[in-house]
């Protein structure tokens, strides 16, 4: 345990930035696939870890956190805080946690606001967030097993909150729902907020990434933090292209959150994530290299050898070393006909299964401009009836 008057800076010190060039090379699990990044925080850690299994990574920030240090209204809320003795204590992240102990520190009340909390009971939203309790000197009374801040409100609201006092640390935006449930409960909130989301100063970059989403030039977009998809569906809906954005969501392209509550945006709107069983950076990594591994990597034995279909590449191992990198219509032209393995598609099955592709004229287009790509012919008319792999 460390002593109430301990610098939280020598308690839990900065990660030192990893050598990535002493970082051994990996299993190139990814290599084809073309990933989005929606995160700010930890997003060198998502990219670096994407881009050394050799998928190619386009990242835009939906949101950017912005830390409140130096914020009056926090100093403010610190001080409410200290001076009320709350009786139960919510943390709701380990960034936050931490963010708050240093700001208590600048302010010179880091001392009074460890003693406040060291007697109050401290419930937290999941293990992250205990462990920075911990790294702090302090102790937690319990921790939702599902990592929900709804859920550490209902185990704080089995006790009698009647008279009491809670202070809730807050994950960056203020949920006026779960404050009337504390105060409904005859309970006194007092909210602290040691950093905030904050949209970046233009929308370019998330244009481009929502673009690329719509005209299939990715293959899976990361959520790391519900605000963030609801910030990329924002920007979306501003500007006119919400519909088409779940259109790709929902068919072509996936979504991948790292756990439950990132999810639940996405789950809102009619999409189905990819969620690791972990809420973890980590398993979601994991998760990733998996799911593309499994179900959107094609193999197929043809004329010309084995072909394996992987993001927006086709290795022809037996006849280039190089794999061939697709434009999307064609793309999801061979990939439809790679997944009937050699059987005939006629050129109404292909216009229900390629859902870009809207007419008999693009679909001839496509066809065309796939043959050129092809090192070899691969794909066989089948006079009246259609087109298919030659197996």
């Amino acid at each position: 345990m460390t002593a109430a008057g301990q610098s939280t800076s020598a308690v839990a010190p900065s990660a030192s930035t990893p050598d990535l060039g002493a970082v051994p090379a990996l299993p190139q699990t990814l290599a084809g696939f073309r990933i989005g990044v929606t995160s700010d925080r930890r997003s060198e850690e998502l990219i670096s870890a994407f881009e050394r299994r050799g998928a190619e990574v386009m990242h835009a920030p939906a949101l950017r956190i912005a830390p409140l240090t130096e914020s009056i209204t926090l100093q403010r809320d610190t001080d409410e805080v200290i001076a009320a003795q709350p009786d139960f204590a919510i943390i709701t992240t380990a960034y936050g946690m931490r963010r708050w102990a240093e700001a208590a520190e600048t302010y010179g009340v880091w001392t009074e606001l460890y003693e406040v909390l060291e007697k109050a009971a401290i419930l937290v939203r999941g293990p992250k967030a205990r462990g920075a309790v911990r790294a702090c000197g302090l102790d937690d009374d319990g921790a939702a097993e599902d990592e929900r801040t709804d859920t550490v409100l209902d185990m704080l609201l089995e006790r009698d909150l009647s008279g009491k006092t809670v202070a809730f640390q807050l994950h960056g935006l203020l949920n006026h729902e779960q404050i009337r449930r504390l105060e409904d409960a005859g309970a006194r909130v007092l909210t602290v907020m040691p950093y905030t989301w904050a949209k970046p100063v233009e929308d370019n970059e998330l244009l481009r990434m929502i673009d690329a989403v719509i005209e299939r030039q990715l293959d899976i977009v990361t959520f790391t933090a519900a605000p963030a998809v609801d910030a990329f569906l924002g920007v979306a809906q501003q500007y006119g292209r919400r519909d088409e954005l779940l259109e790709a969501l929902k068919t072509d392209v996936i979504s991948a959150a790292v756990g439950g509550v990132a999810a639940g945006p996405l789950i809102e709107a009619g999409i189905e994530p990819v969620i690791p069983e972990r809420w973890r950076l980590g398993a979601m990594i994991k998760k990733v290299c998996d799911h593309l591994e499994r179900h959107h990597t094609i193999r197929l034995d043809t004329q010309h050898g084995p072909a394996e279909l992987r993001g927006a590449e086709l290795r022809l191992c037996e006849v280039s070393a190089e794999p061939v990198r697709l434009a999307p219509g064609p793309l999801a032209l061979l990939r439809a006909l790679m997944e009937a393995e050699g059987a005939v598609l006629s050129r109404e099955d292909l216009l229900e299964q390629v859902r870009c592709c809207d007419s008999g004229h693009a679909l001839e287009m496509w066809v065309s401009r796939l043959r050129r790509a092809l090192p070899v012919d691969l794909v066989q008319t089948v006079v009246k009836r259609g087109y298919r792999i030659r197996v």
